[in-house]
């Protein structure tokens, strides 16, 4: 008698939905939509004008954010039929991290303009759902207070490169204590690209003190602070206007800086902490030589994030980084940018399939991460749409985006007839004619 497959095995996908049928059932909703043009939409109507304007805001006119949708457009899965495939592995390894899935949440800084200690909600969303969290060297909570959030889940530490180089020795020391697994870099934000939804409300959150917690708990960053205010009190300083905006922006300066607010208030540190990481936070001169030093200054891997050409690429490679991030930083630093998806499969014609590839921007379901690891990446970076669920709820919205995406993600392979994320490649995709 001829044996007949078992049925198809649950796996995340079949688990979600039933957790949402379920629930459905007993008259509940998710706290978040399962799709992304209702999770934008909503998250614009739960977050304010200045915390829109930077998550969801992009360069220039917004080109590079539609270039990255587009380019995904352009390509149409194309699924097999009667495959037999009951079980499906989405397990893989990157950078020596064992991923449960080929998904990381991408480092988003000043989050808590989404919803109050927001890193400590994504933190824990991340470890309940067995995702890596990049901290943001932007971040709103000291990554020691993230890592102990996580307790033994895997995080990597995202390095903005500071002109004052033994802040960066002191933050590479400080991921390496945390239990960071990995470095990354990003290469893309030497300075701020033009965002006009940011410019057109004159809101840069730093200003506020709003996103340098990492900076503000460094004892080398402390100190250069101290230093800044025992040369003002050697200096007559120009007197500042006094404005309603302007005492605004001291209180919250004062607010964001860690002790307490009255002290704060009396002190000129806040503000001194404030305007020395305008200065200093990134270093506009910043080149491969630069990079060629990392080895000697961490053991962690290196990850290098933000390119986008072939020859930054093997460069990257010739270098000895363990990995790449193909990246255009969400369409927020250049309008009129390549988008990644295309620069992905340029990157992994020059480089080969030997070097570890991430992509990064434009990434909004399960079926884009398909046909990321499709077209030649190992794994994904997801940002925004977990900055929606977290506006809209707090831990639970997080968890839930991450849920939903790693279940189309599966069921999209279910539904393929792939049996592992290795075996996802160009065979499963094709140019979408109607693009």
């Amino acid at each position: 008698m001829t044996e007949i497959a078992a049925s198809p095995a649950a796996g995340p996908g079949r688990e979600r939905q039933g957790v949402v049928y379920r629930d459905g059932a007993l008259g509940r909703r998710p706290a978040v939509p399962t799709n992304f043009a209702d999770l934008e939409r909503a998250a614009r109507r739960a977050s304010s004008k200045r915390a829109w304007a930077y998550v969801a805001g992009g360069a220039g006119e917004g080109r590079t954010m539609r270039n990255n949708r587009r380019a995904f457009d352009r390509w149409a899965i194309v699924p097999r039929m009667a495959h037999g495939v009951t079980e499906r592995d989405l397990g893989t390894t990157v950078v020596n991290t064992a991923l449960s899935s080929p998904l990381l949440l991408a480092p988003v800084g000043a989050g808590a303009l989404m919803a109050p200690d927001s890193d400590l909600a994504i933190a824990r969303a991340a470890a309940a759902t067995g995702v890596p969290y990049i901290f943001s060297n932007q971040g709103c909570t000291p990554m020691e207070d993230c890592a102990a959030a996580m307790g033994d889940a895997p995080r990597w530490f995202q390095l903005y490169w500071s002109s004052d180089e033994d802040l960066v020795d002191s933050l590479l020391h400080r991921a390496e204590t945390i239990g960071a697994e990995a470095v990354v870099v990003t290469l893309d934000t030497t300075v701020l690209g033009w965002r006009p939804q940011d410019l057109n409300l004159g809101s840069l959150p730093f200003a506020r003190g709003e996103g340098i917690a990492q900076y503000t708990s460094d004892p080398r960053f402390r100190d250069i602070v101290r230093r800044r205010i025992d040369a003002a009190r050697e200096t007559v300083a120009e007197r500042p206007d006094i404005t309603l905006g302007a005492i605004r922006t001291l209180l919250a300066m004062t607010r964001n800086h860690p002790g307490r607010f009255l002290d704060n208030l009396r002190s000129p540190v806040p503000r001194a902490a404030a305007e020395t990481f305008l200065e200093i936070y990134s270093n506009p001169g910043l080149s491969w030589d630069h990079l060629a030093t990392l080895r000697d200054r961490t053991r962690l891997p290196v990850v290098l994030k933000g390119i986008l050409h072939p020859d930054d690429a093997r460069r990257a490679v010739d270098l000895g980084v363990d990995a790449i991030v193909v990246s255009n930083h969400g369409g927020r630093q250049i309008d009129g940018s390549l988008a990644s998806l295309d620069a992905l499969l340029d990157i992994r014609a020059a480089v080969g399939r030997g070097p570890t590839l991430l992509l990064d921007s434009g990434i909004r379901s399960g079926a884009d991460i398909f046909v990321a690891l499709a077209l030649g990446a190992d794994a994904v970076l997801l940002g925004r749409p977990y900055m929606y669920g977290l506006a809209l709820a707090g831990q639970r919205g997080v968890e839930e985006v991450i849920r939903n995406v790693i279940a189309e993600f599966d069921l999209t392979v279910a539904l393929t007839g792939a049996r592992s994320v290795d075996e996802i490649d160009e065979r499963f995709v094709r140019p979408n004619p109607s693009a």
